[in-house]
């Protein structure tokens, strides 16, 4: 008997550097690139700047099917980066979606599948949070590094 949870987080505090810097970047990413106020969810694999992404419009009906989505990215970003990540972006708040929560499944089934522990992180123009261990990190203002501030 498996008793492991179907859903693992995705992110536990404290936030590792690399996390950090991923999730951040896919933020900015959101702020920077996305300039209407309503837009469509998406979903991405992989790190910013090398990444996949599946935008939501219309929303997938079945669970089945976001499964699959989920599968193929993941296996596609896994030729982009050593280290993919898997985040939602859309509209809104930094709080539970019911966006957030028809992706989540199929995200823990593709990852478990594949045999890693990408779990789903959820990014708004806010801020980023994992809805499953609830680990966020929300900004009032995100400006970009300077480039001798990179590293």
């Amino acid at each position: 008997m498996d008793l492991q949870p179907a859903v693992q987080p995705a992110v536990l505090a404290p936030v590792d550097r690399h996390t950090h810097a991923v999730l951040r970047a896919a933020t900015l990413e959101l702020v920077e690139g996305e300039t209407r106020r309503r837009f469509p969810v998406a979903l991405h694999a992989g790190v910013p700047g090398r990444s996949v992404r599946h935008v939501e419009d219309p929303p997938l009906p079945d669970a089945g099917l976001r499964a699959d989505v989920v599968l193929t990215m993941l296996r596609a970003a896994a030729s982009l980066t050593p280290r993919p990540a898997l985040w939602l972006t859309r509209p809104g708040e930094l709080s539970p979606h019911d966006d957030d929560l028809r992706w989540l499944g199929p995200a823990a089934w593709a990852a478990r599948a594949l045999g890693t522990s990408v779990g789903l992180v959820v990014v708004t123009r806010r801020g980023w949070f994992d809805p499953v261990s609830d680990v966020r990190r929300e900004w009032q203002r995100l400006r970009p590094r300077p480039p001798s501030a990179r590293t």
